[in-house]
């Protein structure tokens, strides 16, 4: 009976120290970004980007900005070093508007939370936002 309650408890705080662990999450807004829907994207900054439980050991994060709706198109994106920021202003580095030529499509961006500059993936987080607005 003992060795069964043992078992019980181990099991017990390895399932409460898992669900403690929270996922990396971004967020942004199009705050400041010229209208454009002529399907000629504009070279702009980066928006401001929020970050949320950022994994350990991350030192870089890979941003990639991509239209859902026209996927094959590149947007690009930047890496940002991590210092262990919040946020990430804008400036941080230049990338393709969102710029649909006709209606509203919905823009993802993903972050990739690295152990280096260019590889050591860790923990990836995405954000969607319909563009118009």
């Amino acid at each position: 009976m003992r060795i069964l309650l043992s078992t019980f408890a181990i099991a017990t705080i390895l399932a409460l120290s898992t669900s403690a662990a929270q996922a990396f999450e971004i967020g942004f807004d199009w705050k400041g970004l010229k209208l454009c829907t002529s399907g000629n994207p504009n070279r702009v900054l980066n928006p401001r980007f929020v970050l949320k439980d950022v994994p350990a050991g991350t030192q870089y994060i890979r941003f990639k900005l991509t239209d859902r709706d026209v996927p094959g198109y590149n947007h690009g994106g930047g890496v940002v070093k991590y210092t262990g920021q919040q946020v990430i202003e804008p400036g941080a580095f230049k990338y393709k508007s969102p710029c649909p030529p006709s209606g509203r499509h919905t823009y993802e961006w993903r972050a990739t939370a690295q152990t280096r500059k260019n590889g050591g993936k860790i923990e990836v987080a995405k954000a969607r936002r319909k563009y118009p607005e």
